[in-house]
């Protein structure tokens, strides 16, 4: 699969089912290194399916997935170990350690690419935490941090690798709307800082605007159109015009 130096994600013609139903039937997305890409679509579309695949989470049916020029075919849980700390995750649901503090939780993150004296380690929970905008929370319980704060611990923890890739599933799922623009000022401050390329799966198309360098629109299993925040806003496609507008009955129609 001849991939262009700049690209740091290639998939080319992703397929999977399951129980027979098909979810992806041929996805093609490329993203740049340094880029984020929002990925919009529909429920059950086969939006975190799809982010699955790169962590070699689930194994293809076909096609051919690399990341940062490693092949992800065949062997794909093999190929994930090596990638393990060079691409982090921040899950939907944050998938926090209920039974650890917050500290620990960060120190997880640390731990999966390096080993260091506890200072250090301790150094760096609290630099990562103050990356995301939270101070003296290391020794709390995620039990009781908000929602915006699980959210901020996560994205702490997916940081803590140094990771030249970062995959967000939802990140402002179940957020007011302050604490979703917060989200999304952290997302775009790291990629602007850290120079991390990024794959965005969201619904929030305030979001998706604002942090995608370019948003693609998967449909039915397909990308049906990538383009800039602009060119989507401005898109007459049917399809993205009746999901970025929310207008039902226009789905009904033209489906």
């Amino acid at each position: 699969m001849p991939i262009e130096p700049e690209v740091a994600i290639a998939v080319r013609g992703l397929t999977k089912s399951f129980d027979g139903r098909p979810v992806l039937a041929g996805v093609d997305l490329d993203v740049k290194r340094g880029e984020t890409v929002a990925v919009i679509g529909r429920s059950g579309g086969g939006k975190s399916v799809l982010l699955k695949h790169l962590v070699g989470l689930v194994r293809p049916d076909a096609g051919a997935i690399r990341v940062l020029g490693q092949d992800m075919g065949g062997s794909s849980g093999a190929r994930w170990r090596e990638l393990r700390g060079r691409v982090g995750m921040v899950f939907q649901g944050s998938a926090l350690f209920d039974s650890l503090t917050v500290g620990e939780n960060v120190a997880m993150g640390a731990r999966v690419r390096r080993r260091l004296e506890p200072a250090q380690e301790k150094a760096l929970v609290l630099e990562k935490l103050q990356q995301v905008g939270l101070h003296d929370v290391e020794s709390l319980k995620p039990a009781s941090l908000s929602g915006g704060m699980k959210k901020r611990v996560a994205l702490a923890r997916a940081v803590a690798t140094d990771p030249e890739v970062l995959l967000y599933d939802e990140p402002t799922t179940g957020l007011d709307p302050i604490m979703s623009d917060v989200i999304n000022r952290l997302i775009r401050s790291l990629q602007q800082k850290l120079g991390i390329t990024a794959i965005v799966v969201t619904h929030d198309m305030a979001s998706a605007y604002f942090v995608g360098d370019q948003i693609a629109y998967l449909h039915q299993g397909r990308v049906h159109q990538v383009g800039t925040p602009q060119e989507i806003r401005e898109s007459h496609d049917p399809l993205v015009r009746a999901f970025v507008e929310g207008r039902s009955q226009d789905l009904v129609v033209v489906r």
